[in-house]
């Protein structure tokens, strides 16, 4: 077990195993880009553990999406409008969608992208968006 003494050598292979060990690092070492890469390509939801400079680094953020869609929850404020991050974690977990931007929750390709991959997600679309335009938008597809 680490612990926030524990030196980058013996996190890396903590997070190896268990991405969330990411949690009883140092702030040091969360704000370290190869541990949280190395974390978040385990458990993308280890993005919470990670220094909020490190939620908006594009590439670890992609790579905890591509892990686990949900890790968008996390992501900077940035990203969350970045149409190629969102749909990245729409694609593996339409609920994802909760947590775009509303510029991104409006857009009809991210939308589609959530609700092929869970119907439900269009809950979570934006007001414009509504149940009408995506059964159009299924029966263009």
């Amino acid at each position: 077990m680490i612990d926030k003494n524990s030196t980058k050598e013996e996190v890396l292979e903590a997070v190896k195993q268990e991405g969330f060990a990411l949690r009883f690092a140092s702030n040091e070492l969360r704000g370290d880009r190869e541990v949280v890469l190395t974390a978040v390509k385990q458990e993308g939801w280890a993005l919470a553990y990670a220094s909020e400079q490190l939620q908006g680094d594009r590439d670890v953020v992609m790579e905890a999406v591509k892990q686990d869609g949900y890790a968008l929850r996390w992501a900077s404020a940035k990203l969350k409008g970045d149409k190629n991050v969102v749909l990245e974690a729409v694609r593996g977990n339409g609920h994802a969608l909760e947590f775009a931007s509303h510029a991104m929750r409006d857009d009809e390709d991210v939308v589609m992208a959530a609700s092929s991959q869970c119907r439900e997600a269009v809950k979570y679309a934006s007001a414009r968006i509504n149940r009408n335009t995506i059964q159009k938008l299924w029966v263009k597809k």
